[in-house]
């Protein structure tokens, strides 16, 4: 390794141990000129197509945003049709792309998860799969099939969706990404709690442990997903000034306002990912700031996230969801 490279890689691990220097603003903006950034090339999403979960707001209107600037076949999965159509309308203003379109769908609701499916079904190939969706929920609330609310529409859901449309995803060589939170740092992987949550539910710590079990199901999935042409990962955006954040997390917000991320900051790795070339991105890994994270920062957690607990984790989604087999080739 050259010593220039030592250095860089030096000052990237002393801001990610920080936290704050790394989950910041001051993480991009330091890293931005540490590895000289290049700018998102969009040849290699243009015509193809994008689909961006949660893209009412934040992170997911940037990216589906972004994504149809650099030339994508965008399609808005929403819950909301009328809200739907208003951004597709927003999105082609601002960009020129009139390949916008909406699928409603809830991904609380496996009923809803598979209509949509069905749709996407029909496309010949998808090539860009997001899954952004999510919100924290301030009390316990149940789905439609009795799924506590945050693990059914940020695990099982996006778990359904893309088994559902696993040969759409194969056909376009797919990069499918999973927008995690840092949160998850300090939560162990707890397939307990996603069986039967603690009658005293704490929304925040629901919300960390759901983004731990993505993270652990990427890892476990992603290698088994890789044979067939379909490179899953995960990122977290850092911390960002979205309209969730301040919602759900106001005094944090409130305080850390000045050095929160821009929510184009906060999607760069995402584009990153999906306009990269694959072999440059090993399947099932934890990205921020374009470059691979360790998913663990705490002895505890690692030592809950065993292969054994994260088989668990597979066969736990894989029963709520009601499917027969384990995604991806058998092992």
């Amino acid at each position: 390794m050259k010593p220039l490279d030592v250095v860089r890689d030096t000052i990237d691990a002393a801001l990610e141990f920080t936290v704050a220097g790394s989950f910041s603003l001051i993480g991009p903006a330091i890293r931005r000129r540490l590895f000289d950034w290049r700018p998102i090339d969009g040849r290699g999403v243009r015509d193809q197509v994008a689909v961006v979960t949660g893209a009412t707001s934040g992170l997911g209107l940037e990216c589906a945003t972004t994504l149809a600037r650099l030339g994508a076949r965008v399609i808005l999965l929403v819950r909301n049709a009328e809200l739907g159509l208003r951004l597709c309308e927003q999105i082609t203003g601002s960009t020129g792309n009139h390949d916008v379109s909406v699928i409603v769908a809830d991904l609380g609701d496996l009923v809803s998860v598979r209509r949509a499916a069905q749709e996407l079904s029909r496309l010949p190939a998808v090539h860009v799969l997001v899954h952004n969706a999510g919100a924290m929920s301030a009390s316990f609330k149940v789905s439609a099939q009795g799924i506590e609310q945050t693990t059914a529409v940020q695990l099982i859901g996006p778990f359904l969706l893309t088994n559902l449309i696993r040969d759409q995803l194969q056909t376009g060589c797919a990069r499918v990404v999973w927008v995690t939170s840092g949160g998850m740092y300090a939560e162990a992987l707890d397939v307990d709690w996603l069986e039967s949550p603690a009658h005293d539910y704490n929304g925040v710590r629901a919300y960390a442990k759901v983004k731990r079990a993505q993270v652990s199901l990427v890892e476990e999935w992603g290698p088994r997903l890789a044979p067939l042409g379909v490179t899953m990962t995960t990122m977290h955006p850092g911390w960002v000034n979205t309209p969730g954040v301040r919602h759900s997390l106001p005094t944090f917000s409130r305080l850390m306002g000045p050095f929160l991320r821009t929510p184009a900051q906060g999607v760069d790795t995402i584009l990153w990912l999906v306009t990269t070339a694959a072999g440059s991105t090993p399947p099932g890994t934890l990205w921020l700031d374009r470059r691979i994270r360790s998913p663990h920062r705490l002895k505890r957690t690692r030592r809950s996230d065993t292969a054994a607990q994260r088989e668990r984790l597979t066969q736990f989604c894989r029963g709520r969801c009601g499917l027969d087999e384990v995604p991806g080739p058998t092992r």
